[in-house]
């Protein structure tokens, strides 16, 4: 019997699921013998909260999206809700997750929400667990709740949240742009006469895919609408996933342009849709943006949610591979003038292929199989020098001499195993010139009786592990 492999999401909306999935598939091979498990976190709790965090969020999205928005940016320095009543709640609810965890007990735990991540985390913290813990972002920049410790490896959808991470005093070693991990085949040649031919597309006309997106809106109608007023040569698919109720609305919205719109629920061709289409029309979800981008398909953005995908929009912008639309009532202006402008579609979709990362699954699977048995440990004050960082704006090096951060590096593999601060070392005799530090057991012990110096010494004996004493290296 070879390893045991968890993946972990939770089913708010679809990506987080959808991301597990790919990593999944991204194993298929790796280690034939190893025993995968994939499993939604939310599908372990009671129903109470299992709707606070999927009903009530897209209750939010509907009725009050700026309160999504300040609470996205709120809790976006890492570490800011450490120890708060928020995880006091998910801990309460969780028992049976957690459980279900012990007796499984992982090799190897791979995260593509928060709240898993922040369970095994604690888990890992309090030796009820003895795994490896990577943990996978699903939008394309950084937020604060993705962070947690201990952990093995962190990954990030693109190189610039990887340098904020490191700017905030993560070890390089730790974090890996990998990018969102995605269906497999987006990114391959596929047979466009025979998916046209399925879907009563007509051959050589664009096609513009239409996406509800998890949630479906009443934004989908309108865009529907606008659509039937364009006056370019196009034929639009439009998916509504689950909803049934928005599929009749829009079969009866484009009765009598059945030439020109097809209409759909649920779909798994979504990857063949893709990659016959010419625009994508929807939200920037994470995962949909990274698939649109995988397939070299060009985005235009309407109705962002405040906060994640309002970031999402903003990053595929700059790469010029998408557009954004403010208005509903100009969205078909807008399909119009790229439809017209052949070479700055070409150069969207370019740029999109440029962007995409149709391996990334993969990618985090090997690196999460290959990943050293040592966490890499964060002392409580150097968790709050890191909140104080990032609310200053301010990278770790910049902060007083005192909470400026130094990473305890293992002498023999130039591991990060640790991060303290410099006056947490100086209590441990290193000077911010030392190049090593030294720890011993029964001075570990004797600072545990300090209440300030507590959270050292419980970070000193976690490094020690079942050795009396151990030398470190100091960067």
């Amino acid at each position: 019997m070879g390893r045991r492999v968890m993946i972990l999401a939770a089913g708010v909306g679809s990506g987080h699921n959808m991301a597990a999935s790919a990593v999944e598939a991204g194993l298929a091979g790796l280690e034939p013998d190893a025993e995968v498990r994939r499993l939604d976190i939310l599908e372990t709790t009671n129903d109470v909260f299992n709707r606070l965090y999927d009903d009530a969020y897209f209750q939010l999205v509907s009725q009050a999206p700026w309160l999504i928005g300040w609470g996205y940016d709120n809790a976006d320095p890492p570490f800011k809700l450490a120890a708060s009543p928020l995880q006091l709640l998910e801990q309460l609810n969780t028992v049976s997750f957690v459980r279900e965890l012990r007796e499984y007990d992982p090799d190897v735990v791979i995260c593509t929400h928060f709240l898993p991540a922040r369970l095994v985390s604690l888990m890992l913290a309090r030796k009820q667990l003895r795994a490896t813990l990577t943990v996978v972002t699903t939008d394309y920049d950084f937020q604060g709740l993705w962070l947690t410790a201990p952990f093995h490896h962190f990954f990030s959808a693109r190189e610039e949240s990887r340098q904020y991470l490191i700017t905030l005093g993560i070890p390089a070693d730790r974090v890996t742009a990998s990018g969102i991990p995605v269906r497999a085949g987006l990114a391959e040649p596929v047979d466009d006469a025979s998916v046209r031919a399925e879907f009563r597309l007509r051959p050589r006309v664009p096609v513009v895919l239409i996406s509800a997106g998890a949630a479906g809106g009443t934004y989908t109608l309108q865009l529907v609408r606008q659509a039937k007023r364009m006056r370019s040569e196009f034929q639009a698919v439009v998916v509504c996933g689950r909803n049934a109720e928005l599929k009749a609305e829009v079969e009866q919205l484009v009765e009598g342009r059945e030439r020109d719109f097809v209409v759909l629920g649920f779909t798994d061709r979504m990857a063949d849709l893709m990659r016959v289409a010419s625009l994508f029309v929807g939200k920037p979800g994470g995962l949909s943006s990274s698939e649109c981008m995988a397939a070299g398909l060009p985005m235009v953005i309407v109705n962002p949610i405040p906060g994640q995908e309002v970031r999402n929009a903003d990053y595929l912008l700059e790469e010029g591979a998408a557009v954004r639309c403010n208005y509903a009532t100009t969205v078909g202006y807008k399909i119009d003038g790229l439809l017209a402008d052949p070479e700055r579609l070409a150069a969207m979709a370019a740029a999109a292929r440029r962007v995409g990362r149709p391996n990334a699954g993969r990618r985090v699977a090997e690196t999460s199989l290959a990943e050293r048995p040592d966490p890499l440990w964060i002392s409580r004050d150097a968790q709050r020098a890191m909140l104080q960082a990032a609310e200053d704006g301010v990278a770790a090096v910049d902060v007083e001499a005192e909470q400026r951060l130094r990473t305890l590096v293992d002498p023999d593999t130039g591991a990060s195993l640790a991060l303290l601060t410099q006056a947490q070392l100086e209590v441990l005799g290193a000077r911010d010139w030392s190049s090593s530090v030294h720890l011993a057991l029964p001075y570990l012990n004797a600072l545990r009786w300090q209440p300030e110096n507590f959270d050292l010494a419980s970070a000193g004996r976690w490094l020690l592990g079942d050795r009396p004493e151990r030398t470190l290296d100091l960067r």
